[in-house]
Formats: C-alpha cells, structure tokens, sequence
C-alpha cells in the first residue's frame, strides 16, 4: 500500500495516564485541577483532543473516582479555552495473579470493575469521546493482565453508542482491530469508527514499521485513527503516523522526556509535536474541525 501523508492533522494529548510515573516528574499532574490546567495548557499549545485519566490527588496512585472525572471534567469546559474532551474507560479491567505455583485468588492490585461502574463517570460526564480497549492482554508487568472480554466490550460499546459518546478503540495489537471490525459489523459500534493505535507496549504491538505498517493497513479506509509510540520513540511515531496517513498522539502518559536530561511538560510535547507536523507540510486541525470530521457534539453533563 504506498503512503499517503495526512495534511490536516489531529494531535490528541494524553495527558497523566495510570502508570506510576507520578514520582518520576514533578510535571506529571495528581490533582483534578493540575490534571484540568495541564490539559488546557495542552490545548493552548495545539492539541484539538485531551485524554484525561484521574489520579488521587494526594498518593497519585491512578483512580476511576467519578467525582474527580467530573470536578477535571467541569474545570475543562468552565475554562476559555476549546478543546475535545476524551476520558478513559480503560480502567477497571486489571487483573493480578498469585505466582505460578498458585495463580488463583487475584492478588492485590486486581481492580474489577462491572461494565456499569467502568462506564459510570462517562455517563455523568458525557465527554465527545471515551476510549474502548479491545481487546486483552499480557501488560508488561509479570502477572498483570489487561481484562477486556468480548461480552464486556459489547456491553460497555453499546452504553457509548447509547450515550452519544463516541468510541475511541484502543487498539494494542491486530488482533484487537479485528474484534474491532466485528463489534461494527454487529452494529455494536458505528461506523465510521475512531482507532488509536498503541505501538510498543509491553506485550503488545512492537513499534517497528512493520509492524506499524500492518496495523495502519487492516484499518478500513473510511475510519479515522491516530497512533503513538512510548518513551524516545514517541517523536519519530508523531512522523511516522502523519506519513501514513494518520492523526498523532503525545503527551506524559506516553513519555517523561523533551529531550536527554530534560522533563516535559504537556504543552511542551504538544508543541515539539506541532513543530513536526507543520515542517512536514500538514496543518493542525482545531478542536471544531475534529467535532466535524468525527461527528461529535459538545455537551454540558447530566
């Protein structure tokens, strides 16, 4: 399939993430309010689309706490400043083993969730766009599971396209698009759908260009994705996915750095992002224009 590169281009910052990076960089934000202020810097920097997860403000640890989605989610539309709202619903789904020799019970860290609890603060907060993990898998860690079974992505995709929330599926490995396709064909999700593909997580996808290659090219033609890559590889993804015909993503829950030595900030990534795309010859769409193309209305909360 030979290239087409992207001229009107999206850039979706991911904003803290639910990693434990939150003592690696002072610049990882905990609190709703840092998290909201991050995300409007970010948007101030060019990014049409935010990607918030919650944190509890005080440990950092990651939380799917509804009333911190909401305070982060009121914070962002009371401001001045215009930006796509995307909340995971990625949280949840967190299954940890007992050692080998006695997997089972769970052990501490497991974090299952119902698909109504998953989805709760996405029904209160009616952000234009939610994530969908599709899929399950081995995540770096050594008995760490990312949980996402068939019935529960059909439950949980059906209460998006319910709610008016568009789907954005996350997409870890190929396999994942294919079930992908399938929840479109069963009417689950509609279609034109929205894919972001995850390069180089930990079990995953790697991020080669093969392998990136033959993710971009089993995405049907008439959806739109974006993807990103982790650590130093983050940058050269930003080129990689305009190149071929995608939309990109930065930000701290893909990568602490802005250079050797040097901690980022969101807006700092959005703009070295920025300065990428735009030396390629593309444009960076604004928020409205990505509400067009993808179809979203920007709603007030229940």
């Amino acid at each position: 399939m030979p290239l087409e590169i992207n001229r009107n281009v999206f850039i979706t910052c991911a904003v803290t993430g639910s990693g434990s990076t939150q003592d690696r960089s002072p610049h990882v934000p905990r609190s709703p309010e840092q998290i909201a202020d991050s995300a409007i810097a970010a948007a101030k920097a060019g990014a049409a689309v935010v990607h918030c997860h919650v944190r509890d403000p005080e440990s950092g640890a990651p939380s799917r706490d509804p009333k911190l989605y909401r305070e982060v989610t009121e914070r962002i539309r009371d401001s001045s400043t215009d930006v796509v709202l995307n909340l995971t619903a990625g949280m949840g789904g967190d299954m940890v083993f007992g050692p080998p020799s006695k997997p089972l019970p769970p052990v501490e860290g497991t974090d299952m969730g119902s698909a109504e609890s998953r989805m709760e603060a996405m029904a209160d907060c009616l952000p234009e766009i939610c994530t969908l993990d599709c899929g399950t898998m081995n995540f770096a860690e050594a008995d760490y599971v990312m949980t996402n079974t068939p019935g529960m992505l059909v439950a949980m995709g059906s209460m998006m396209t319910e709610l008016g929330i568009k789907p954005e599926i996350e997409a870890f490995d190929t396999g994942h698009l294919w079930y992908a396709k399938h929840l479109v064909e069963e009417g689950v999700l509609d279609s034109p759908a929205l894919v972001q593909l995850c390069m180089g997580i930990p079990w995953g996808a790697p991020d080669d260009l093969n392998t990136f290659m033959a993710m971009v090219n089993n995405v049907p033609d008439s959806w739109t994705w974006s993807a990103f890559s982790l650590g130093r590889n983050e940058m050269p993804f930003v080129a990689a996915a305009v190149l071929a015909g995608g939309n990109v993503r930065v930000g701290l829950e893909d990568n602490l750095w802005l250079d050797k030595g040097v901690l980022a900030t969101n807006a700092d990534l959005v703009t070295r992002a920025r300065t990428i795309i735009e030396a390629m010859g593309a444009t960076i769409m604004a928020p409205q224009q990505v509400r067009d193309k993808l179809g979203l209305t920007k709603r007030a909360p229940r």
